[in-house]
């Protein structure tokens, strides 16, 4: 009798307690499931009813005859088991959906605040990027040089006015974080507006730091005044003989394969270092040719082909002063092949505007002369303290002819340099960018905001630049004999000062003064060239 009254007692003991974890499963059901404490209530519910099975086990294994209300709870602790095990599962689900809301969707993109004005897109992990890329630049000008044109000069009137000289858009950015691209199509022009061609279009792979492997069609790295960006350049135009030595075998829209490494020496930014830049690149023609892509030319036969290297040391202290120094070169393995039937059959040619775009015509050139090889050697250095910048480099041009007569003419060889200076009247530097071993455009203290009193930046540039290509030209009023191979090319000096100002980021305006001298003599010895003013203007935006 005792027993019985001990199990019945364990009994209605053990079903107090189910009735107690029953309402324990209940609340749980109605609690918040997303929670930590949700958690812990569910796990110390299961450590219960575990303990409770454990009891009813041990009353049924002592051999007592079988009580019908052990049995009723065994079947409720069953189906509380069952509940619980449910309520489980939602828990794990709801805490699995509330941590995937809490992370950034992969893949999808978001729109960030525009950095400086410049649209951008980027996938939260960062593996993906596109930023829309636009530079418009609207010059106007006059050329102040009818009255003082040689006698042997007739119609040559330089077109002044108005146009856009370059205007880009397009876009570039990341793909699977390790390649970058770019692809931009172009609308201005030299003179006059493009009706629209590609510009760029390449792909970058970046992992291999601190290399850089670029293919496709794009500006290779080979010079100082070549390397920086049209947007950031002190003066409207790039100094000549930089411009003549670029196009040889690198310029705008070059098809290449490029290697480029760059890294630091020393002790970083403070102490004494040194930035170092090496790049090399294998080259063939431009993408397009002519004023516009309805007057591109076809290349009939094999074309040009040609390797480029550039390396440069930058030594630098803290942010007190930034030197470079650097050397570059340019060998044309093989010109263009015109054919046959062609009057120069491998054509190389120097030649260039005077610094000015808003007229196409040039006043200095060498004309095609029939070669092997091409090649440009260049030497480059700048100093920057503080606002002030000084820069300048040389260039020697030479051709290797090709024997198409019995006269055994000897090779030409040219040369040309330009030193520059710049002074950002408030305060700012010019950026060195290591990357590309360069200086662009300084990083305003203040943007213009008269409201606030700042009026951003400005800055007064100078240069100065001598492009020789004669050789041989012999003096005024004579023929040169056949034999001396003379090419008279002529030789231009420009004295230019230019006025920026930098509103922002992306809005500048410029002002350049020139005065030019062009010494060019005829086939019979007449002064073809002459000397001439010119003032021009140019609105600038750029993202």
């Amino acid at each position: 009798m005792g027993i019985s009254t001990k199990r019945g007692a364990s009994a209605w003991l053990t079903a107090s307690l189910a009735g107690m974890l029953l309402c324990g499963v209940s609340s749980a059901a109605l609690a918040a499931p997303a929670s930590a404490a949700s958690d812990a209530r569910l796990q110390t519910m299961q450590s219960q009813l575990d303990d409770l099975r454990a009891q009813l086990n041990t009353m049924r294994s002592a051999g007592q005859p079988a009580d019908p209300r052990l049995t009723a709870i065994q079947s409720q602790l069953e189906a509380m088991a069952a509940q619980l095990a449910d309520m489980k599962a939602t828990q794990d689900t709801a805490n699995t959906s509330i941590a995937t809301l809490q992370l950034a969707p992969q893949g999808a993109t978001t729109i960030p605040t525009l950095p400086n004005g410049k649209p951008a897109l980027a996938s939260a992990d960062g593996r993906f990027t596109a930023n829309i890329k636009a530079i418009l630049m609207f010059d106007g000008g006059k050329y102040f040089q009818k009255d003082n044109l040689p006698a042997s000069v007739v119609n040559r009137d330089l077109n002044e006015g108005f146009n856009f000289r370059r205007a880009r858009f397009g876009v570039d950015g990341k793909l699977f974080r390790d390649f970058d691209y770019s692809f931009i199509y172009e609308f201005g022009g030299s003179g006059q507006e493009d009706p629209g061609r590609l510009y760029e279009a390449a792909i970058t792979y970046t992992y291999l730091k601190p290399f850089r492997l670029k293919v496709g069609a794009f500006e290779p790295n080979i010079g100082l005044a070549a390397a920086v960006s049209t947007s950031q350049m002190p003066l409207m135009e790039r100094p000549a003989p930089a411009e003549v030595a670029r196009s040889v075998a690198a310029g705008d829209s070059r098809v290449a394969f490029q290697v480029q490494a760059n890294d630091v020496i020393g002790a970083g930014d403070t102490g004494l270092a040194a930035r170092w830049m090496i790049s090399s690149a294998y080259t063939a023609n431009v993408i397009a040719a002519g004023a516009s892509s309805a007057a591109a030319t076809v290349q009939p036969f094999d074309e040009q082909n040609a390797v480029i290297g550039r390396a440069t040391i930058a030594p630098f202290y803290s942010t007190d002063w930034q030197a470079h120094f650097g050397v570059n070169y340019q060998y044309v393995i093989h010109p263009n092949d015109a054919g046959a039937t062609a009057t120069t059959r491998y054509a190389s040619q120097l030649r260039d505007r005077p610094e000015l775009r808003l007229d196409g015509t040039r006043l200095i050139d060498t004309g095609a002369i029939d070669s092997r090889h091409t090649r440009v050697f260049g030497a480059e250095g700048a100093f920057q303290f503080g606002p002030m910048m000084i820069e300048g480099e040389y260039f020697d041009y030479k051709i290797d002819r090709r024997i198409t007569t019995a006269l055994n003419l000897p090779d030409p060889q040219f040369n040309g340099f330009y030193v520059m200076g710049s002074w950002i009247l408030t305060g700012e530097s010019r950026v060195y960018n290591a990357v590309e071993a360069r200086f662009d455009a300084p990083k305003l203290t203040y943007n213009f905001n008269p409201e606030a009193g700042t009026w951003g930046a400005f800055e007064v540039a100078a240069r100065y630049s001598d492009l020789d290509l004669n050789y041989h030209e012999g003096n005024r009023g004579t023929t040169p004999a056949a034999a001396l191979g003379a090419i008279r090319g002529g030789e231009q000096k420009i004295y230019t000062l230019g006025l920026n100002w930098y509103l922002n980021p992306s809005i500048r305006m410029m002002l350049d003064y020139q005065h030019v001298k062009i010494d060019r003599l005829g086939a019979t010895g007449l002064q073809v060239g002459q000397t001439y003013n010119a003032l021009a203007a140019r609105g600038q935006v750029n993202f």
